[in-house]
C-alpha cells in the first residue's frame, strides 16, 4: 500500500515543482517596471527598458508607442530593422535603439532634442519574450531671470522678469537673509510656443545688507533660476518729490501776503 501511494505522491509533486517552474520563467521574462524622467526642451535622453535575465535582443520584435498618440509608434523594430512606416511624424529622426546594447538585452530609447510634446507615458514592448515596461516622460523649460530697478517716491522698485519656462513658475523675493518679501502677484503671459513669461515687481527700503533675490521656481521638474543684487546705500537717498517743492512754495508765498498786510497797516498807523 505505501509503494502504491508514493507514485501518484511524487508525480503531484513533480507537476507542482514544474507548475513553478513555469512561472518563474515567465515572471523573469516579463519585466513590468515603472520609472520616471525629468527632461529639459532640447536635451537628449534615454528611456530605459531592459531584458532580465540580459539576454541577445537583435532580432527580437521591439515596440516603443504612447497609447495617447495616433499612430502610436514611436519606433519600432522587427527582424533587425526599424520600421518607418508606422512610425508617428513627431519621431521621424529622432528615436534610435543601439545595436551594441541589444545584444545585452537593452532596448533602451534615445530622444533626441526633446520638445513639449515629448512629454507623456512611453510604453516599452518586446514581444519575443513578452516583456513590458513603462516611462513617463517630464519636460520642462527653464530660463536665467533678468532684474533691473528704478526709484520712485516709497524707495526702489526691483523688477524681474524671466522668459521661457515650462510648467508656469512660481517667482519670490528674498532679503539678504533668505527671508520673504511681501509683493504682488506676478504677471504672467503665456506665448505662441507654449512657454510662460512671468514678470515681478517689489518695492524695497534700505536695510541691513542690502541684498535682494529674485527667484523663479518649479516644482514639478524641481527646477529654479535666481538672481541677486547688492544695492549701495546711497541709492536709497529719495529726492524731494515736486508736491513738496508746490507746498515750499505756497507757504513761502502765504507769509510775504501775511507780512505785506502787516506792513501796510503800519503805514496807515
Amino acid at each position: 500500500m505505501i509503494h502504491q501511494n508514493k507514485q501518484p505522491l511524487l508525480s503531484d509533486l513533480s507537476a507542482l515543482v514544474l507548475h513553478h517552474t513555469v512561472v518563474l520563467v515567465l515572471l523573469t521574462h516579463f519585466c513590468a517596471s515603472q520609472s520616471q524622467i525629468v527632461a529639459m526642451v532640447g536635451e537628449d535622453i534615454m528611456l530605459p527598458c531592459h531584458l532580465e535575465p540580459a539576454v541577445d535582443a537583435v532580432s527580437m520584435t521591439v515596440e516603443w508607442a504612447r497609447r495617447d498618440l495616433s499612430p502610436r509608434f514611436v519606433l519600432v523594430r522587427r527582424g533587425g530593422v526599424e520600421l518607418l512606416i508606422n512610425q508617428n511624424p513627431l519621431y521621424v529622426g529622432r528615436t534610435s535603439l543601439s545595436i551594441n546594447k541589444l545584444k545585452h538585452g537593452d532596448a533602451s530609447l534615445k530622444l533626441s532634442n526633446v520638445k513639449l510634446s515629448d512629454e507623456g507615458t512611453y510604453i516599452c514592448s518586446i514581444l519575443t519574450q513578452g516583456t513590458s515596461s513603462e516611462v513617463k516622460v517630464y519636460v520642462g523649460s527653464v530660463s536665467s531671470p533678468v532684474l533691473s530697478i528704478s526709484k520712485n517716491s516709497s524707495g526702489l522698485l526691483l523688477d524681474c522678469k524671466s522668459k521661457g519656462w515650462y510648467p508656469e513658475p512660481a517667482v519670490f523675493w528674498l532679503d539678504g537673509e533668505g527671508n520673504l518679501l511681501s509683493a504682488g502677484p506676478p504677471e504672467t503671459v503665456r506665448g505662441p510656443d507654449d512657454l510662460y513669461t512671468v514678470s515681478s515687481r517689489v518695492t524695497v527700503e534700505k536695510r541691513h545688507n542690502n541684498s535682494f533675490t529674485c527667484r523663479v521656481q518649479q516644482k514639478d521638474i524641481n527646477q529654479n533660476r535666481q538672481v541677486e543684487i547688492h544695492i549701495p546705500d546711497d541709492f536709497f537717498i529719495v529726492p524731494p518729490s515736486c508736491d513738496g517743492w508746490i507746498i515750499a512754495a505756497s507757504c513761502l508765498m502765504f507769509v510775504v501776503v501775511v507780512m505785506g498786510i502787516a506792513l501796510c497797516k503800519c503805514r496807515r498807523r
